[in-house]
């Protein structure tokens, strides 16, 4: 059964593994839909018909969550219009890719690579520094704000916040079975390139904040450019690090082979 690690900080580390083992009928099943000889089944269906259990017909916990601090964004009237529009685009451009480019292959099972074990222990940290960096800690700092009444601190990292709301969504959205594994690897990667022009804006801001003109206190000061600093080291790490010269190729390897065994 395919089971996707995944962040509520969208640092997405690729599908993992529970078990792959199948019970005998649907492994006979699995094998004569892939035999080419078996002009009867072929003729039949073009899939194996055993249900599939990687992908969910419903929102999780934590997609319903985003789905909620986005609507609290907008009705704020915090959300910038262009990050808006890129979410807006990402919806309607990752439908379409899904159906032009990358279509789901079935069964999902055997698209995805795996890449960490989903008990290691590095792995649910760095899972965890996600979600508090890139989520919690700036929730609270905005929270913190309209305390202190910066409202410029709240403006800048606003969208950032926005922008991984949206992606821990369109990720849950995507982890159906409808889409396959590339759709659910690019998304990460062009929300995460985003968010990382979103993060240097933030950071420039509080850099080149007058403290004259400063409504908070000096340690909101510096709590607000370090958070800055580290959202930017975590993400850039995330994008180069692990996206793209690990999860991108990996996956998209598992997906062509698996495209060559259907063709």
């Amino acid at each position: 059964m395919e089971h996707t690690e995944k962040t509520s900080g969208g640092a997405v580390l690729g599908p993992t593994t529970k078990d792959l083992g199948l019970p005998q009928d649907q492994e006979y099943e699995l094998k004569q839909s892939y035999d080419p000889t078996n002009s009867f089944q072929n003729s039949k269906r073009k899939y194996p018909t055993f249900p599939l259990k990687g992908g969910r017909d419903f929102l999780s916990f934590w997609q319903l969550n985003a789905l909620a601090l986005i609507l609290i964004i907008l009705a704020s009237g915090m959300a910038n219009p262009e990050d808006f529009a890129f979410v807006f685009i990402s919806l309607v451009y990752t439908y379409f890719i899904s159906k032009v480019a990358f279509p789901s292959l079935h069964p999902s099972l055997l698209e995805s690579p795996v890449l960490i074990n989903p008990h290691n222990m590095l792995l649910h940290l760095y899972v965890l520094a996600g979600a508090l960096i890139g989520l919690f800690l700036p929730i609270a700092y905005n929270f913190h704000g309209i305390i202190e009444g910066d409202y410029e601190g709240i403006k800048a990292a606003t969208p950032h916040v926005f922008l991984l709301s949206s992606q821990v969504f369109m990720e849950g959205v995507a982890s159906s079975d409808r889409f396959s594994s590339p759709i659910r690897v690019l998304l990460p990667v062009c929300y995460n390139a985003r968010r990382v022009f979103t993060i240097v804006d933030w950071l420039r801001s509080d850099v080149l904040k007058v403290d004259e003109n400063f409504g908070g206190s000096t340690g909101r000061l510096y709590a607000g450019r370090g958070l800055a600093i580290a959202n930017m080291a975590f993400w850039c790490f995330n994008l180069f690090g692990l996206l793209l010269p690990v999860y991108v190729p990996r996956t998209l390897e598992g997906y062509y082979s698996e495209f060559k065994v259907e063709d």
